[in-house]
């Protein structure tokens, strides 16, 4: 099995927020990964040396700066009443709605959804800051959200 009901995460909360609701068949397309398949995604795509961003070191892509290009703030949008993440990374990001995206906190908390979804609710999303990075399958551009407030974008090496 793949995927977990989204009620089983620790933190099912942030997709059930009454300040951020979300239709039920968005909430249908937002996917826990069992820790299994987590595990394979982190491993594949984020770092094989580390089970979360706070630990990146060298020899982990998100952890060479030359990887990222530019920074911005979430937090105020995150604050405000504006639905639309920030500008920096919609243009980032130009993906297709149905690009299916991974938002990866640590090895073993992997959510799966499409960037159409991830849109809608990322300030849900967010709740979740610590440092995850946002992944497109079978792309090369990346977010990666800290809890300071910041973001920064860039591109994932090929080679991972």
């Amino acid at each position: 099995m793949n995927y977990l009901p989204l009620e089983s995460l620790k933190n099912a909360w942030i997709f059930k927020h009454k300040s951020l609701p979300i239709a039920d068949k968005d909430i249908a397309k937002i996917k826990p990964m069992s820790v299994e398949r987590a595990n394979i995604v982190w491993d594949t795509f984020i770092s094989r040396q580390v089970d979360h961003p706070d630990f990146f070191k060298k020899g982990d892509w998100p952890s060479d700066n030359n990887n990222w290009s530019e920074q911005g703030k979430w937090e105020g949008l995150w604050d405000s009443s504006e639905e639309a993440l920030p500008e920096l990374i919609e243009s980032h990001l130009d993906w297709d709605q149905n690009t299916v995206v991974y938002y990866c906190s640590s090895r073993d908390n992997v959510i799966e959804t499409n960037w159409l979804t991830f849109q809608k609710c990322w300030k849900n999303f967010l709740f979740m800051d610590d440092g995850p990075i946002l992944l497109g399958k079978k792309r090369q551009q990346a977010v990666q959200f800290t809890s300071n407030g910041n973001f920064k974008i860039g591109l994932k090496p090929s080679s991972n």
